[in-house]
C-alpha cells in the first residue's frame, strides 16, 4: 500500500466523523492559532518599539542642565543652567564616541501667517540636529550653517505647523510668517515624524537658527545654553561607552570631584527603548507558554479519539489483517490518520492566528509583521503533536491478533 491509498483511506475515516474529528482538533487549532498571532503580534510591537525610537534619533543621547533650589526645594533638571556653549564645544571634538552633537533651544511662541495663526513649540538649532533626529525635509531646502553663522531668519515647519498656518496639501515654502512678530522666511517643511511614545506630536514644532533664536526670540543666557544638547552616538553598540565618556568629560569640565553630585543629567533613549521591549518580549514568551499548553492538550485529545477509534474498528482491523495487511500497514494507517487530523488542525490554525493578529494590529494600530519560518515550525510543531500522540493507538491497533479482532463484538 502506497502514501497516496493510506492518506485516501485516513481522509475517509475522518470523513465519517466529521464533527468527532473537527472537535477533536480544536486543541491544535488554538494552540497554532496562539503562536502564529502572538509572533505576528510581538513582531508588530517590536517593529513599532523600533521605529518609535528611530524617530527619535539615531543612537540618542539628551543631556539635561542641573537643578536649582530654592527654600529646600529643588527644581530637577533642566531648571538651572548649568551647560554651557563651550561644552558642546567640547563633546563635538573631543569624546571619540561622539558623530554629531547640537543644542536644542525651545520655547513657545504663536505663529502667524496671513490669515492664520497657531501657538506651538519653537526650537533653535544647528543643521546636526536634523541629522541626529534623522528628520529629513519633505519640502524645500534644509538648514545650513550659513544660516545660522548669519543669523538668518528662516524656519522649518513641522508637518502639523504647517497644516495649521497653510491647510493641508499646501507648499509654504517662500512664505513668510512672523514668531513672537519677527518675521520668518519659510525655506522647508520637515517630513511627517508622528508621536513620542508619551504621545507628543513631534510634527507640531518649528526650527529656527540657535544664533536667531537667541538674538530673535528668547533671552541670551550669555555662555550657558537654555536647553538641552542632543548627542549621536557614532555604533549603537557604544552607547553605553559614549554614555561614561560624557559623564567624564561634563565632571571634568565642571570641576566636580569624589561623590560630588552631577549638575546634569543624561537620558539614555535606548536603555528605555530595551526596557519596553523586555517587556513585550516577556508577554510573548507567556503567550506562547499558553499556547504549547494548548497544543498538549490538543494532542492528548488525538491520542483519546484515536484509542476510541481503534476501538470502534477493531473488526475492521481483523478483516484487514486476514486479507493480507501487515501490522506496518495498520500501524502507517493510524499514524496517517493522526498526522492528517493534526496537520489540518495545524492549517485551520494558521489561518485562525493570521486573522487574529490582523484584527489585534487594526486595533491598535501596530503593523502586521508575519514570519514565514514561525508558521512552517507551528506547522512542524503540530505534526509532531499528531505523529507523537498517535503513536500508541497505532502500536496498539498494528498488534492486534486478528482471530480476536474478527470476534470483537
Amino acid at each position: 500500500m502506497n502514501v497516496f491509498e493510506t492518506t485516501s483511506i485516513a481522509l475517509r475515516a475522518l470523513k465519517r466523523n466529521t464533527l468527532r474529528s473537527l472537535l477533536t482538533a480544536i486543541g491544535i487549532i488554538i494552540g497554532v492559532a496562539a503562536v502564529i498571532a502572538t509572533v505576528a503580534i510581538g513582531e508588530g510591537a517590536r517593529s513599532q518599539v523600533e521605529e518609535t525610537f528611530a524617530a527619535m534619533g539615531t543612537n540618542l543621547l539628551i543631556i539635561m542642565p542641573g537643578s536649582n533650589s530654592s527654600g529646600g526645594a529643588r527644581g530637577g533638571f533642566g531648571s538651572q543652567p548649568t551647560l554651557t556653549w563651550d561644552d558642546l564645544k567640547a563633546i563635538q571634538t573631543e569624546v571619540p564616541t561622539v558623530a554629531q552633537a547640537a543644542p536644542a533651544l525651545r520655547t513657545n511662541a504663536q505663529l502667524q501667517s496671513d490669515d492664520q495663526n497657531w501657538a506651538t513649540s519653537v526650537q533653535g538649532t544647528t543643521p546636526d540636529f536634523l541629522a541626529i533626529r534623522r528628520w529629513k525635509v519633505s519640502r524645500g531646502v534644509p538648514m545650513s550653517d550659513s544660516d545660522v553663522d548669519s543669523g538668518a531668519k528662516i524656519v522649518l515647519l513641522g508637518q502639523t505647523a504647517s497644516d495649521k498656518l497653510f491647510g493641508a496639501n499646501s507648499d509654504p515654502v517662500g512664505q513668510v510668517i512672523r514668531i513672537k512678530n519677527v518675521p520668518f522666511q519659510v525655506v522647508g517643511v520637515l517630513e511627517r515624524k508622528g508621536q513620542s511614545p508619551m504621545g507628543q506630536d513631534y510634527d507640531d514644532t518649528a526650527l529656527v537658527p540657535v544664533s536667531t533664536f537667541k538674538a530673535r526670540l528668547s533671552p541670551s543666557l550669555g555662555n550657558y545654553i537654555a536647553g538641552t544638547i542632543m548627542v549621536s552616538i557614532r555604533n549603537s553598540a557604544d552607547v553605553s561607552k559614549g554614555q561614561d565618556q560624557l559623564t567624564a568629560l561634563l565632571r571634568d569640565r565642571h570641576r566636580i570631584g569624589g561623590n560630588g553630585e552631577d549638575d546634569f543629567s543624561i537620558r539614555n533613549l535606548a536603555e528605555v527603548a530595551s526596557a519596553q521591549q523586555q517587556g513585550a518580549d516577556t508577554l510573548s514568551a507567556l503567550l506562547v507558554s499558553i499556547a504549547a499548553v494548548s497544543l498538549l492538550v490538543g494532542g492528548i485529545g488525538i491520542m483519546n479519539i484515536m484509542l476510541v477509534s481503534v476501538t470502534e474498528r477493531t473488526r475492521e482491523i481483523g478483516v484487514r489483517m486476514a486479507v493480507g495487511a501487515t501490522p506496518n500497514q495498520i500501524l502507517a494507517q493510524f499514524l496517517t490518520e493522526s498526522l492528517t487530523l493534526s496537520l489540518i488542525g495545524g492549517l485551520l490554525g494558521i489561518g485562525l492566528g493570521l486573522l487574529a493578529a490582523q484584527l489585534t494590529s487594526a486595533q491598535f494600530g501596530w503593523p502586521l509583521k508575519v514570519r514565514p519560518e514561525a508558521m512552517i515550525i507551528a506547522t512542524g510543531f503540530s505534526a509532531a503533536v499528531g505523529i507523537g500522540f498517535g503513536l500508541y493507538p497505532a502500536l496498539k491497533a498494528s498488534r492486534m491478533d486478528p482471530i480476536v479482532a474478527l470476534r470483537f463484538d
